[in-house]
C-alpha cells in the first residue's frame, strides 16, 4: 500500500489530512494512552472516533486494520522506510511513537528496558485487573450474587497499587525525574479505576499517597488534559 487512501479503513473514516498520522480510537484508558502520547510529542495527527455504541469496532473496515477489534489503532503514512505503517495494541504504539520521535523513552539501554518493564506491568497487570474491577463493580458483573470474583480482582488491584506506591516513593514519575511512556500507560488506568469505576474506596486508594500525588501531577499536564478528550464525541 502506498498511502492512507489505499487502506480499507479509509472508506469508513476518510482522512482529511492523509499526510498526518491517523488515529482510530475512543476515549477509554487504552485509547487515551495514544492521544496523550501524540499531544505530548507534538506529532501532527488526525483522530477518528470508533464508537462502540454503534459497533464500529466490528465493521469490516476497522477489522481490516485490527483483527482483534480493539482500540486504539493507527496508520502512520511516514513509517519505517517512508512506507505507511498500520499498527494496533496501545503498548506497541507507544513504543513506536517514542522511538520514531526520540521522546519519552530513555536512550540509555538499561533505562530503556526498565521503562519497557513498567509498560509491560501496566499491560499485563494494571489494565486487565482494573478492567475486571470495573466489570464487577460498575457494569454487568455488579449484579452477580457471588462476590468472590469481584473480591479477587479488588485484592489484586490493591496489590498492584501497593507495588506502584513503593516504586513512586521518592520519585516524581515511574522512572524518577523523567516522565515517560510508562506514566502515559499507567495513570489513565489509575484515574479510570477511581473516577469512572468509582472503586477508590474498594481498593483503599486513600492509603496510596505516592500514587495519588503522581496521578494529580499527571492529570495537571496540559497534554494529558487535551488527550483525555480525544477523540471527541459529536455534540
Amino acid at each position: 500500500m502506498t498511502g492512507i487512501a489505499d487502506f480499507p479503513i479509509n472508506a469508513k473514516w476518510p482522512a482529511q489530512h492523509p499526510e498526518r498520522l491517523q488515529l482510530y480510537s475512543l476515549a477509554t484508558p487504552n485509547g487515551v494512552k495514544v492521544s496523550i502520547m501524540l499531544e505530548e510529542i507534538g506529532l501532527p495527527y488526525e483522530a477518528h472516533l470508533v464508537d462502540f455504541e454503534t459497533g464500529d469496532q466490528m465493521t469490516p473496515e476497522f477489522l481490516s486494520l485490527n483483527p482483534n477489534n480493539k482500540i486504539p489503532a493507527i496508520i502512520d503514512p511516514d513509517g519505517p522506510g517512508g512506507r505507511p505503517l498500520p499498527l494496533f495494541e496501545s503498548g506497541a504504539i507507544l513504543l513506536y511513537l517514542a522511538e520514531k520521535t526520540g521522546q519519552l523513552l530513555p536512550r540509555d539501554a538499561a533505562a530503556r528496558y526498565e521503562t519497557i518493564q513498567w509498560l509491560m506491568f501496566q499491560m499485563g497487570g494494571i489494565g486487565p485487573m482494573f478492567g475486571q474491577v470495573g466489570f464487577f463493580h460498575k457494569f454487568a458483573g455488579k449484579a452477580y450474587e457471588d462476590k468472590r470474583p469481584r473480591d479477587r480482582y479488588i485484592a489484586e488491584s490493591a496489590r498492584l497499587l501497593a507495588v506502584l506506591e513503593q516504586r513512586l516513593a521518592g520519585r516524581d514519575w515511574i522512572m524518577g525525574n523523567d516522565y515517560s511512556i510508562a506514566d502515559i500507560a499507567i495513570f489513565p488506568w489509575v484515574r479510570n479505576l477511581v473516577e469512572y469505576y468509582g472503586a477508590g474506596e474498594l481498593v483503599g486508594f486513600a492509603r496510596f499517597a505516592n500514587v495519588r500525588r503522581v496521578l494529580a501531577a499527571f492529570v495537571a499536564r496540559p497534554a494529558v488534559a487535551r488527550g483525555l478528550k480525544i477523540p471527541a464525541r459529536p455534540e
